[in-house]
């Protein structure tokens, strides 16, 4: 009972407070400073809270494709008909719908690869039924290294086509060697024809390591060593057999 009337007391009289200071000092609204913000200045109304600007994000520019060499399908005319077609008579005298279908526009990359390498082989070989020598092989291999080279251009963390490519590098490389000494002349036609600049093999193929070399050195420096200390022998055979040639002339 106490209690309760001690309650109704002590809140009566903090009402009575606040009604005296509110009476005295009027509180003002809640407003926003935007000088302690930080980023672009904002628009504050009284009484409400600060809204901050939407922020502009722009786009990006296009980023540029990288052009590489021209591929060697690029001289190919798409009006062309396939290597199957081509010897039809039928096909040539066929509407342009049919001769669309049987060109080379809705063709696919292994019918153009391989018109693409019947051209090159056409330009080396030494007749017309001639299929297997080392000329049209290497006209071969050329079209497959540089189909290899554009698709690795395009995908660069293809390994295995990347192994296949230096392995036809490795061949090309070889029937071009024994070209060269057989038959200088066809393979100097080759070259030409196909646009392939034969680079020499180096001498050395071992790869200059730190160990490596400091073995070379010590080594040069030991033969050094042996051939002064040889030089020092027969200077003083020399001079042996002189003085001994001396004596012999003063006793006769």
């Amino acid at each position: 009972m106490f209690t309760n009337i001690a309650l109704r007391s002590v809140l009566k009289s903090s009402t009575g407070v606040l009604r005296e200071l509110s009476s005295a000092t009027p509180v003002k609204p809640w407003t926003c400073n935007s000088a302690l913000l930080t980023g672009p200045r904002v628009s504050c109304v009284p009484g409400s809270f600060a809204i901050p600007l939407a922020v502009r994000h722009y786009a990006r520019g296009a980023k540029k494709k990288k052009t590489g060499p021209p591929s060697q399908l690029s001289d190919l005319p798409p009006t062309m008909l396939r290597m199957d077609y081509a010897a039809v008579p039928l096909a040539q005298t066929t509407d342009d719908l049919v001769k669309r279908l049987l060109s080379l526009e809705l063709a696919c990359h292994s019918d153009k690869l391989q018109l693409k390498k019947e051209q090159l082989v056409a330009k080396v070989q030494r007749d017309e039924n001639d299929r297997d020598s080392v000329e049209v092989r290497v006209a071969s291999l050329t079209a497959r290294i540089r189909n290899y080279q554009e698709h690795l251009q395009k995908h660069h963390k293809d390994k295995a086509n990347k192994r296949r490519m230096l392995m036809a590098i490795d061949r090309r490389k070889k029937l071009l060697k024994h070209l060269r000494l057989v038959r200088y002349d066809a393979f100097e036609r080759v070259c030409e024809q196909l646009g392939i600049t034969y680079t020499f093999p180096p001498e050395y193929y071992r790869r200059a390591t730190r160990r490596w070399v400091a073995k070379k050195a010590l080594c040069i420096k030991v033969f050094k060593e042996v051939q002064k200390q040889k030089a020092e022998k027969r200077l003083q055979m020399k001079q042996s057999i002189a003085s001994t040639g001396t004596e012999a002339a003063k006793a006769q």
